[in-house]
């Protein structure tokens, strides 16, 4: 009779469920301090963006790789045409070069900050019309309505936004080579009387 006692009392025992307690919320693994840490610096960083003192805006229009042969053979470098204004008259284009996109974008910038020009603008759009030519390159450019928006290619476009302009229309003809387009929108927006 004993030996049918422990026989039965083993089964009751591995039949009985395990009941686990619900873990509370003060309880259990500590929180990663870390990452909360994390968080709260990137929210910051958001916060203070990096914001340039002279709210200068940059744009980069082109990247072109270039290579200079040397006695061992080619090295290759990058070059970068950075075009950079105030919305408000200003604006300047230079060109950076350098082995990576980083570093040449910074050197572009700091020349294009230095080559700022004022530009005589009425209202949201240019004073007059204007035909400027330069090298290969026939510039075209009307003052609109507004609301018409900037009616221009790429390299015109990244200019006159920068400068301010919110309503023009334009014609590029002859060359499309990025640099002359954007240093002869430059010279014909200096070019026009107020």
């Amino acid at each position: 009779m004993a030996n049918e006692e422990k026989a039965t009392t083993i089964k009751t025992e591995s039949v009985t469920p395990v009941v686990r307690s619900e873990a509370k919320p003060g309880m259990g693994r500590p929180q990663n301090r870390r990452n909360d840490n994390r968080s709260n610096f990137n929210s910051r960083n958001k916060q203070n963006k990096r914001h340039n003192p002279d709210d200068v805006e940059k744009r980069i229009v082109t990247i072109r790789r270039v290579s200079h042969t040397y006695k061992g053979g080619k090295r290759m470098s990058l070059s970068v045409l950075v075009v950079v204004g105030d919305r408000n008259g200003s604006v300047g284009a230079a060109i950076g070069k350098g082995p990576d996109v980083k570093s040449a974008e910074i050197k572009a910038y700091n020349k294009a900050k230095k080559k700022m020009v004022k530009i005589h603008l009425n209202n949201t759009t240019i004073p007059h019309e204007i035909f400027h030519k330069k090298g290969a390159v026939k510039i075209f450019m009307k003052p609109a309505a507004p609301g018409t928006g900037v009616i221009a290619g790429a390299s015109l476009r990244s200019v006159l936004e920068l400068v301010g302009v919110k309503d023009i229309l334009t014609k590029i003809i002859g060359a499309s080579n990025p640099i002359t387009n954007v240093y002869a929108t430059i010279e014909a927006l200096q070019s026009m009387k107020q």
